[in-house]
């Protein structure tokens, strides 16, 4: 069985409403992930935590206004967190991204009001962006929560744009994950399910698989996090 990974997800301060981390790993486990990475918006996760059975792996997604902010945001964050993503939905952010090797993941790459709630954006991925992203090893993030808390005609606008991204992602061999963003243990879902939304706009399982398990892991053995990642204690309960 592959060992499944979430690299996107935000645990409380960061929304009021958020879940706490020993939430989120505790769903985690439940559903049977290997590991999560908390990635808060500009924010290092602070708190020293010991695991049991699984991995919490520290990271943030840098959120930036023009290049300029987000090439002195990486530059601050590079070294003291092992996984780097950038939110992206923007043009110039996310060439900025791609174009940069300690990146490790662009995260909503297209924007979208409804489909991540942070404001429109004019991003779009095309052939130049997932050649440097290829050439980077920087991922690609398919963010589920777009297909989940959408309907109809918005739902089928990201689909649509999630498949013209797979096809070029797979025509540059450009790595590619998928990911809950969750924002609560409600927004959390298993692996199996994950694969199966993949499969509406057009991942194989195979694909899907390699998106939740054998990408990730290449990130975060890439980045040292093997020995970085944090061990968090919890608690057994009897039934």
């Amino acid at each position: 069985m592959p060992n499944y990974f979430d690299l996107n997800v935000h645990a409380y301060p960061e929304t009021e409403t958020g879940s706490s981390v020993e939430e989120l790993l505790r769903v985690a486990r439940r559903y049977g992930y290997a590991g999560i990475a908390v990635t808060n918006h500009d924010e290092l996760l602070k708190e020293e935590l010991r695991l049991n059975s699984i991995a919490l792996y520290t990271g943030v997604e840098i959120r930036a206004n023009s290049v300029v902010e987000l090439k002195r945001k990486i530059k601050f964050y590079h070294g003291k967190t092992a996984l780097l993503a950038v939110h992206g939905g923007n043009a110039k952010i996310n060439r900025a991204a791609v174009e940069d090797s300690r990146v490790d993941i662009l995260a909503h790459p297209c924007g979208g009001a409804r489909e991540d709630g942070d404001g429109d954006g004019d991003g779009v991925l095309n052939h130049v962006l997932v050649r440097y992203a290829a050439e980077n090893s920087v991922a690609i993030d398919f963010n589920m929560n777009g297909i989940i808390y959408n309907r109809r005609g918005e739902r089928a606008r990201i689909i649509g744009k999630m498949r013209d991204n797979l096809r070029l992602l797979r025509k540059y061999k450009a790595p590619m994950i998928l990911t809950s963003n969750a924002r609560s243990v409600y927004d959390l879902r298993a692996p199996r399910e994950m694969i199966a939304l993949a499969s509406l706009f057009g991942m194989t399982k195979v694909e899907a698989t390699s998106a939740l398990s054998d990408i990730p892991l290449d990130i975060l053995e890439r980045r040292g996090e093997k020995e970085r990642a944090v061990e968090v204690l919890l608690p057994t309960f009897r039934t």
